[in-house]
């Protein structure tokens, strides 16, 4: 029963450095001034910001006392997926297509 349990500690570890990667990755390949566009932080703001999550999730464990930092990274890239993502494809792509 332990080992399930460290497996599914470490799937979730690197699941949340995961989905930093992607946060930090699309940050980076958008164009800067979609973010003024969107009505959102600048460019330089939301790559530090993901690139520090991504950092912060790959060297904190999810399982140890520096749970809060990867909780803080992860919350963090969450952020710009939920709500800066979606804007910045909706102004790079002129609106909503069905």
């Amino acid at each position: 029963m332990v080992y399930i349990a460290g497996l599914v500690e470490l799937i979730i570890q690197y699941a949340g450095a995961l989905t930093g990667l992607f946060a930090f990755v699309h940050s980076a390949l958008q164009k800067r001034d979609a973010y003024s566009a969107a009505d959102r932080k600048t460019k330089p703001i939301w790559v530090a910001i993901t690139g520090g999550s991504t950092l912060a999730m790959g060297l904190f464990p999810f399982y140890s006392a520096g749970y809060l930092f990867w909780m803080a990274g992860l919350v963090a890239s969450l952020v710009y997926i939920v709500d800066v993502r979606p804007k910045l494809n909706e102004v790079q792509r002129g609106g909503r297509n069905w």
